[in-house]
Formats: C-alpha cells, structure tokens, sequence
C-alpha cells in the first residue's frame, strides 16, 4: 500500500509538472533570431535564425505554428511549434511588422505601414484576398474575440477604423489621441481599448457605439512625461485587470478593468514593448527592447519574478503550453 501511495505521489507530481510547463517565444529584431525560453525554470534555452529583422509573431489556435513577421525579407514565415523548422511563407506586403490572427486561425491581417493598407491573408490558400486602404501609417490592429470587427489604428492620421470582417469595408472610424500604438478587445467584444503613445494615455472604446467612454492619463512618479509612451496592451479573460507596457518609463501599468482606475506600476526592464499572457493567465511575459531581455510578472502576487536575457532588442512574444 505504501509502495502505491508514493507511485501515486510521484505520478502527481512528474504530472503536474508537466503540466505547467511551456515555452515562450521572443522575436529579436536586430539578431534576426527567435529566442526559445523556459518560463518556469526563467531560462533561455535556445535561439534559432528566423530571419531578416522579426518583429510580429502570433501563435496559431491549436498551438502547432508561428506566424513571424521577417520585415526586411517582406513576408510572414510560418514555423512549425515543436521543430522550430520554416514550414511555409505568407504574402505580406512590403515590411510587415505588425498583424493579427482571427479567432478560427485562417486568416490574418496585416498593417503595411508604408502603403496605408491592411492586407488580408487567406492562411489555407497563401494567397491575399483583400487589401484595404485605411489612414497613414497603420499599425496596431487586432481582431475581435467574436469575429466581427477587425481595429486598424493609423499613427498619423489618429484614427481606429473599424473593418467589417464579412465585407472587408471599413464601417467607422474614431478619432483617439496622437499617435495610437497597439489595441487590444476584451474577451467579451464589447470594448476595444486602444494606447496612445504621443498623449501618453489609453482609451476605453464602446464596441457598439465606437465611442471613447473613458481616458486614462499615466503618471509614474520620478519619470518625467515624455518618458511615458504606452504602446502595448492586453486585458485578462475575466476582464479585472488591464496591462500596459509604458515603453521607456521601464514600467506595466495595472489597471483595474471594471473601475478604470490604475491599481499599480511595476518595474520591468529597459523600454517595454510588448506583453503576453501565460496560456493559464497566471503569468505575464513583457519583451524589454533596450535592457534585451524580458520580464516574467506573477499575476497573483502582481510582483515581477524573474528576468531572463534573450538577446538583442527582442520586439514580440508569444506563448505555447
């Protein structure tokens, strides 16, 4: 019977242990190079070329591939998960950078900064299907949960415009402050919030009114304004807390996502760019450009853990169970 119990006590926990575990993927935009990291045991494990200067990646549904946006090779490598191996290209346009997968992972949406367009891919066919002329210098964009809006935010124009996902045709557009960086829906499609990395705020959109309901203004005390430049924003399924990275303020805002209001700052490394959540939602990943590292944060506890070096200027972040 003892001999039972400790067999059973070992099963739980070599089983529970492989079951926390995962992988964190980082682009490095000036290593042309994909960082592989162990987020549990906060270590690098490898890293592999992917590529001419990778800035966007996403991680399809079910987990299997990459999507890595190789800017100066002017395409999206898909990368298979587990070999890490090319598997196929996607038609980009000219310098991707940034772009984003619909819920069922059959399309993607790319902005095409330097042409005014959002280009529409049709994973299955590797073909472009639609390309859409939108304001001057898009780049966050964003598809909601539901599948029914597509969000492209033009830098320089200061607008979201808002794609109709059945009919590619842009159905609004709404003025937000200078320079909107990246955008994120709640898990409910029902707000859109969006960062604006000249004002130094983020705002609250109605999905169905495509209206501002609120603004928040960041402040981080012995940082000077300027220095606050939020690019980077994700909201958690529940819908509590909000997370923003503030770019060279080297911190997270926390923000409570039913009052609005921001609970805390935490420190992380040097220009914060990009953040990911674990797939359980107990972690969160942030890519620090400057300081070549990221920052893993504990969601319970919301205190930074660990910092793990990457390499040089690590750009995006995507995670796989």
């Amino acid at each position: 019977m003892m001999k039972r119990n400790i067999l059973g006590l070992l099963l739980t926990v070599v089983l529970g242990g492989a079951a926390q575990a995962e992988t964190v993927f980082v682009t490095l935009e000036k290593d042309n190079a994909l960082a592989v990291v162990d987020p549990i045991d906060g270590k690098l494990i490898k890293t592999v070329e992917i590529g001419q200067r990778p800035r966007g990646i996403v991680i399809s549904p079910d987990y299997q591939f990459l999507y890595v946006a190789t800017s100066d090779d002017n395409t999206i490598k898909i990368v298979d998960a587990e070999t890490l191996k090319e598997v196929g290209k996607l038609p980009s346009g000219d310098d991707p950078e940034t772009f984003a997968l619909n819920p069922a992972g059959d399309r993607l949406y790319v902005s095409n900064e330097d042409d005014s367009l959002v280009t529409v891919i049709d994973i299955a066919d590797k073909k472009v299907v639609e390309q859409i002329k939108v304001g001057v210098e898009p780049e966050g964009i964003t598809v909601s949960p539901d599948n029914l809006w597509v969000a492209s935010a033009s830098e320089t124009t200061n607008m979201v415009h808002w794609i109709d996902v059945k009919t590619n045709a842009i159905v609004a557009n709404t003025l937000v402050d200078p320079r909107p960086r990246a955008l994120s829906f709640t898990a409910d499609s029902h707000q859109l919030w969006v960062t604006s990395e000249m004002a130094g705020t983020l705002m609250i959109l109605d999905v169905k009114t495509k209206q501002i309901i609120k603004t928040i203004k960041f402040d981080v005390q012995g940082v000077t304004p300027d220095k606050v430049q939020p690019v980077g924003v994700v909201i958690d399924k529940d819908n509590m807390r909000g997370y923003v990275a503030l770019g060279p303020a080297n911190r997270v805002a926390v923000i409570n996502a039913q009052t609005f209001e921001v609970e805390k700052y935490l420190l992380v490394g040097q220009r914060v760019w990009n953040l990911a959540f674990s797939p359980d939602q107990k972690r969160l990943y942030t890519t620090n450009g400057t300081s070549n590292d990221i920052s893993i944060i504990d969601l319970d506890s919301q205190k930074v853990t660990k910092s793990v070096g990457v390499g040089t200027y690590p750009w995006g972040v995507a995670v796989k169970p």
